[in-house]
Order: C-alpha cells, then structure tokens, then sequence
C-alpha cells in the first residue's frame, strides 16, 4: 500500500489556486441555483438542446451542480468534486456538440471551465501534485 504525502504548497500558487477555483465555484453556484428556481429561460434553454422543458429535471440537474461544486470547493472532497465536475461537464460538451451550437463560445465553454476547476485545485492541492508530477 503506498503512502501519499502532501507535496509542499507555495503561498503565490495557493492564492492563484484558491482565486481561480473560487471563479469556477461562483459560476457553477450561480449555475445551479438557476436551475433550482427554474427560470423559463433556463427550461426554454433545455428544451432547445434536446432535453425537453422538465421543471423536475432542471432542479435536478441544479442539485446535482451545487452538490458537485460543494464537494470541489471542500478540501477534503476537492479531488472527488473535481472529478464529478469533470463528467458534468463533460455532458454539457456532448449536448452541445450534439446540437451544433456554436465550437468556441458553447461547445468549448465546459472544457474552459473544466481547465479552470483543474488547474485551481492542481496549484492549490498538494496530495493532487503528488499524484500527478510534472517533471523538469
């Protein structure tokens, strides 16, 4: 069984980290919460990529955003919110394609965020530095 150590964290990496998951966590909150409420835009919005207008699944899918945002946002669960966010995300991109909405502003936008959520957590998590080095 091997042993993960906290690989040591630099005060300047853990402010860009903190501030750019703190971008990520503040739009996915703001994200879900909208779809909790939910706003004709958003279930006009839905019904357009294909998902019909369900108040139901829209708070759904508003749960399972703020639940996956609050793991992330959670060091001791970061890593396990990353990965949900990751599969979430993942979906948005799909259902974008799938429609042909436009590549850069629509379909590209959940990878953006997706490097965002990664790139935040790699500079301000230790354990995930351990777990994934980048070599000199």
């Amino acid at each position: 069984m091997a042993i993960i150590v906290d690989t040591e964290v630099g005060k300047p990496s853990r402010i860009i980290g903190s501030v750019m998951s703190g971008v990520v966590v503040l739009f996915l909150l703001f994200d879900g919460a909208m779809k909790l409420l939910p706003l004709t835009v958003v279930t006009e919005t839905m019904d357009k990529m294909g998902w019909g207008s369900s108040d139901a699944m829209a708070r759904s899918l508003g749960i399972i955003t703020i639940v996956c945002t609050l793991l992330y946002s959670v060091p001791p669960t970061s890593i396990l919110g990353a990965i949900l966010l990751t599969g979430y995300l993942g979906g948005a991109i799909a259902t974008h394609v799938r429609v042909d909405s436009p590549l850069f502003t629509h379909s590209l936008f959940g990878l953006y965020l997706g490097l965002l959520l990664w790139g935040g957590l790699y500079l301000r998590d230790g354990t995930l530095r351990t777990l994934l080095p980048f070599r000199r």
